[in-house]
């Protein structure tokens, strides 16, 4: 249900699908524009015998705006702009705003450039006449038009229906289109103008809507900056809109919809939230809550609010959390068998299915290139996880895999980060993961082991920095024992090892260590130095070879490279010369 009563699907509300399918795009995103009535526009019918008394009757016009409905009482006239503007209602008008022959009746303008007097006009069928709610213009005097179809209007003017008519009046024509104006100046609200008026840089629009105290004035104001992109300069016009009237539903909304674009998406999820508190029946609110807890994965929030208050949801939306759901339960069933590969498969599907920021899909296929040895690979992709802070609670209580999704990020962010040697920052991870989740067995396992390596690592830095190095690899190797696909301590140890002389211990280290992350470059180097002491040429040209490649300017693998090539060619002619004496 929307916030007018008509379900959604009576409204033309794209499907969720394609909200989401680009949900950073403009047009699928949208700040609210409620309808807006514009003033009461009275049209008089004159008797066709020229004695009777005429009737009145009085249509409310209302056109789509970007504000809420305001009533409006006073008299509206058309300029040649083609804007609406109040003619006078006995409160006094501004110069410029009626333009009067000496005969009192109204001028009106034709649309070719010159005016007219209403009243010099003949009447061929039915005839219309146009006052203000206030009293009738020219001093009560009636003004008509003529028209063979019992109705024209100017250029540029609004019908009784509400839409806005191109009739063949006038001969000046214009190829700039007619557009909302901001409502500000005095124009008034929702006045329409050519190009949206003067004054209409960013600075300007700013500059007025902060200096009003009429929220629908900075309302609109930022919903012109957010049609022209500058979605940060809407956010401080709706944060302002806000202050002033912060029990508004649309402002919050609005907000929302200017934080999405942004990426700021757990703020926007929260003034969505807000929005829907002080709302409860605002449809669209709901809508762009459903859309962005697709976009976090989180299915049932989704569910929750695009079927709320019982209404049925299109077709098509629901298919999308369907498959979505079906997804997430495939990955789930992939992590279990210990089948990476497919819980990558899944993730990738799951995403295209709509879930193209969630956290928890994002660190599942994290989690899935750390077991397949890809760190760089798991590292890249946590760093494309948006940043949730503050993390919205509605997000943070939903499980994954058994764990809160918080703590789930945490949970896997702190492996990657130990097996890319930053012990500090699994640690912080890890007892982050702990505090939040420390009822989970994973968990607690994980916080565990980082805490043993950690302290063992530290050790074992310490006595290598003070010259032990056989109490070093020691310590390296008691860390091992609590994680032994952690490259970095592996590599420590091949260093302690080298610097005891133990070349071949040194090499078999590194190969673990590059077993585990094959672009180890601090792994390879030891390793080729480690080939070279040993007289191992070949191996020792392989491993700089692959070294040069991946530091180009590095001068000392160049000249290491050309050393064990120049060794290698030396042992390859020593080996061949005596072979030439055989006949």
């Amino acid at each position: 249900m929307s916030s007018t009563g008509k379900p959604v699907n009576e409204m033309g509300v794209n499907s969720l699908a394609s909200r989401v399918h680009d949900s950073l795009s403009l047009d699928q995103n949208k700040p609210d524009f409620r309808e807006l009535d514009l003033g009461s526009l009275t049209t008089t019918r004159a008797a066709s015998s020229g004695g009777a008394t005429p009737t009145t009757t009085t249509t409310t016009t209302t056109i789509a705006s970007s504000s809420p409905s305001v009533k409006r009482s006073e008299g509206v006239a058309t300029s040649h702009s083609g804007e609406l503007r109040s003619v006078a209602t006995g409160r006094g008008s501004k110069p410029g705003h009626r333009r009067s022959s000496s005969t009192g009746a109204p001028l009106i303008y034709s649309g070719s450039g010159s005016f007219y007097n209403s009243s010099s006009i003949s009447t061929s069928s039915s005839t219309t006449t146009t006052t203000n709610s206030g009293g009738s213009c020219g001093g009560g005097t009636a003004s008509s038009v003529s028209s063979p179809n019992s109705i024209l209007y100017p250029s540029g003017n609004i019908c009784p229906s509400g839409k806005i008519l191109k009739s063949n009046m006038g001969s000046r024509n214009s190829s700039r289109p007619d557009k909302l104006g901001l409502g500000t100046g005095h124009y008034g609200h929702g006045s329409i103008i050519k190009n949206g008026g003067g004054g209409g840089g960013e600075s300007g629009i700013i500059k007025r809507a902060m200096s009003s105290s009429d929220p629908e004035d900075v309302k609109n104001a930022g919903n012109e900056l957010y049609r022209r992109e500058n979605f940060s300069e809407a956010l401080v016009l709706y944060d302002r809109a806000i202050a002033i009237s912060p029990e508004n539903a649309a402002y919050r909304s609005n907000r929302s919809a200017a934080l999405t674009m942004l990426g700021r998406l757990g703020e926007a999820v929260r003034e969505c939230e807000e929005a829907v508190r002080l709302d409860p029946g605002y449809g669209r609110a709901h809508q762009r809550l459903a859309s962005l807890y697709l976009r976090l994965g989180l299915v049932e929030n989704s569910r929750y609010h695009l079927c709320f208050h019982g209404q049925q949801p299109d077709t098509s939306d629901l298919q999308k959390l369907q498959s979505l759901e079906k997804h997430i339960n495939r990955c789930a069933d992939a992590r279990k068998r210990g089948d990476w590969k497919g819980a990558l498969r899944e993730c990738d599907a799951a995403m295209v299915a709509g879930a193209v920021s969630s956290p928890q899909i994002i660190a599942c296929k994290a989690e899935a290139f750390f077991k397949l040895k890809q760190f760089e690979d798991a590292d890249c992709s946590l760093s494309d996880i948006p940043k949730l802070e503050p993390y919205p609670a509605s997000c943070s209580q939903v499980k994954f895999f058994g764990m809160l999704s918080e703590v789930y990020v945490l949970y896997v962010r702190a492996q990657v980060d130990m097996a890319l040697g930053r012990f500090e920052n699994a640690a912080a991870a890890a007892e982050k993961a702990g505090l939040v989740g420390y009822s989970n067995i994973e968990v607690a396992m994980l916080l565990n082991n980082v805490k043993s390596v950690t302290r063992a690592r530290a050790r074992g830095r310490d006595l290598f920095t003070s010259g032990r190095y056989t109490e070093a690899s020691a310590a390296y190797g008691e860390g091992l024992k609590y994680n032994l696909s952690n490259p970095v301590l592996y590599c420590n140890r091949a260093i302690c090892w080298s610097k005891l002389g133990l070349w071949e211990q040194s090499v078999e280290d590194c190969d673990q260590a590059l077993k585990i992350q094959p672009s180890y470059t601090k792994a390879l180097l030891r390793r080729a130095v480690s080939n070279a002491k040993l007289k191992r040429w070949a191996e020792a040209v392989r491993d700089y070879e692959l070294l040069s490649r991946e530091l180009p300017g590095d001068n000392e693998v160049a000249e290491s490279l050309l050393h064990a090539q120049d060794a290698l060619k030396k042992l390859v002619s020593d080996l061949v010369s005596p072979l030439s004496l055989i006949s």
